[in-house]
């Protein structure tokens, strides 16, 4: 039996692999064609795992959104607990369930998250930020066996970095946003092309003006 969910990154940007501006703006770079099969994405999996600054600066609610399907687990990777009682994620936990992995050291919230609905899972640190094995296996072992990772960044990164990556789903609009503008998948440290993580890519959709690009890891 495998030890950890099947995960499908899902990742929206720009012709350059932006996911939003300089200054965090990010609505709306694909098109609601785009969006309306990316929330279909997310109601066929179990959770859906965002990192901390997405759920911080972008306050989403990480639902479905359409009638007739069901809404994931709602995760967040967020090491010291910066995710505030009054996000939308946290007021609506007795709704649709929300979980947070967290460091060991950034607990001191816990009881104020756990009051509201929230369940606390507290694990290890790696060199990439929280141990993204560990909590793998702690949704496995808690019936998550198909996991949507809607990133940003540093978590697709994190993901990758682990090998923790069968899927991309990869919805690209026809713009250009520079090289200022916010990464969709952060550095992954590589020194030789022989490193890199590769996919197969297994089809090719247009939405609209944008692409929906599927990739199975090799």
């Amino acid at each position: 039996m495998a030890l950890r969910p099947y995960v499908t990154l899902k990742i929206a940007t720009s012709l350059d692999g932006k996911i939003a501006l300089a200054n965090g703006q990010s609505e709306w770079i694909t098109g609601d064609k785009s969006r309306e099969a990316g929330r279909r994405l997310r109601g066929s999996h179990d959770a859906i795992v965002v990192g901390a600054n997405t759920a911080v600066l972008d306050n989403p609610q990480l639902t479905t959104r359409l009638k007739g399907l069901n809404n994931p687990i709602r995760i967040v990777f967020d090491s010291g607990l910066r995710l505030s009682e009054k996000s939308n994620l946290v007021m609506t936990a007795r709704d649709v369930p929300v979980w947070i992995f967290c460091s060991k050291e950034g607990r001191q919230k816990a009881h104020i998250m756990e009051k509201a609905g929230v369940k606390i899972f507290a694990i290890d640190r790696d060199m990439f930020g929280l141990n993204v094995v560990t909590a793998l296996e702690v949704l496995k072992s808690n019936g998550v066996d198909r996991l949507l990772l809607e990133g940003g960044g540093q978590l697709n990164a994190a993901f990758l970095k682990h090998d923790a990556v069968d899927k991309i789903d990869w919805f690209r609009a026809p713009l250009i946003l520079g090289g200022d503008g916010r990464d969709g998948i952060s550095d992954l440290g590589l020194d030789d092309l022989g490193q890199s993580k590769r996919f197969t890519r297994s089809s090719v959709t247009e939405l609209g003006d944008d692409l929906h690009e599927q990739y199975l890891r090799r």
